[in-house]
């Protein structure tokens, strides 16, 4: 393996989408330093078993000496706070002051989520809103950035309780997803494990003099949930049926502020109807897109837009992730090749 000339400073390293850039950049021979709440469990073992790469565990917030020692030496940043770990607007802020204090970076991308109260009559999600503040905190400091906006993970999906995104296993052997989103609503997905990690090398690799000041969605598939069901019946041979629900289905106990945050997506996506992605760069046809309204999902697709409760979806959204990682992996790939797996590693024995 060629050893690359550059750093690569990670925050939330075990999260989906920092594990899947530490993965592809420790291959491609980047020096990866990432930080970690925690050294346990398969992700984080993994992760310190790959070359050129170092955990960094200990909490970020109000720690200015290990935000240093993440960020030190370091020409990249790829940051991706959770709220989980505490105030996560004073941790964002506090970790774009380290970046710019420490003077090395060069590139300083940031996992961001729209505040939809910005854009229109609608609520701002709680886990969502605090990114697009540590986003505009980052602009007022003018260190090279750019903010990436994750569609759904195909990989929430699972056969056990957990809300949202839970596909049930039915008695005869089918499977029955229920969520609050319309059936035929445009939603933005992508594999978060597969997909992240490619992609985001290649905006390092494009650099700032492309990038800079960019919102780029991460998402390469266009689907309502009527097509997800769809998908996932081609993949495993088994009758998949969408249930459209007015409130998320709550089986098991949940994190503190969750519950918030469920009943936020479930009033604005189910009842008010708003698109995902509220921002105008991403609901306007690109210059020379097809006019026909379609299906955006598929690796065959290429209608211009979607149509749908949530508003029109732009091939735009979809055609700048394709460019930036032709091999991304659509949902019914997804459903198909890993579904399963997952769902075995959970102890689960449908498949068998």
């Amino acid at each position: 393996m060629t050893q690359h000339s550059k750093t690569i400073a990670v925050v939330n390293a075990t999260g989906r989408q920092a594990a899947s850039l530490i993965r592809v950049a420790s291959a491609l021979g980047y020096t990866v330093r990432a930080h970690t709440h925690t050294l346990k469990g398969v992700i984080a073992a993994e992760l310190q078993s790959l070359p050129n790469v170092t955990l960094i565990q200990g909490s970020l917030l109000d720690n200015a000496p290990l935000m240093d020692e993440v960020l030190r030496g370091a020409q990249l940043a790829f940051i991706n706070t959770v709220s989980q770990a505490g105030d996560e607007v004073a941790m964002g802020r506090q970790l774009a002051d380290a970046a710019k204090r420490g003077g090395s970076i060069q590139h300083y991308v940031y996992s961001s989520m729209p505040d939809h109260s910005v854009h229109g009559p609608w609520p701002g999600l709680p886990m969502w809103a605090c990114k697009f503040t540590v986003e505009n905190y980052v602009r007022q400091l003018g260190i090279p950035a750019t903010f990436v906006y994750a569609g759904i993970y195909n990989n929430n999906f699972t056969s056990l309780p957990y809300p949202l995104f839970q596909m049930e296993l039915q008695p005869d052997g089918s499977f029955e997803w229920a969520a609050p989103f319309p059936p035929d609503m445009p939603l933005p997905w992508l594999d978060a494990e597969h997909d992240v990690g490619p992609a985001l090398i290649q905006i390092f690799k494009d650099g700032p003099q492309k990038w800079n000041g960019h919102r780029i969605a991460l998402t390469f598939e266009t689907l309502s949930p009527i097509q997800v069901c769809n998908a996932f019946a081609r993949a495993l041979g088994r009758r998949c049926h969408y249930r459209h629900t007015s409130k998320i289905e709550i089986k098991v106990n949940i994190p503190t502020g969750y519950r918030e945050q469920l009943d936020g997506l479930a009033r604005l996506f189910g009842e008010l109807e708003a698109p995902y992605f509220p921002h105008p760069e991403f609901n306007t046809p690109a210059a020379g897109s097809p006019k026909g309204l379609g299906p955006a999902g598929g690796k065959g697709a290429g209608a211009g837009v979607m149509q749908g409760p949530g508003g029109v979806v732009s091939q735009r959204v979809t055609d700048e992730a394709r460019r930036l990682w032709q091999g991304w992996r659509d949902m019914e790939e997804y459903a198909r090749e890993v579904f399963p797996v997952e769902e075995e590693a959970n102890g689960l024995q449908w498949m068998l």
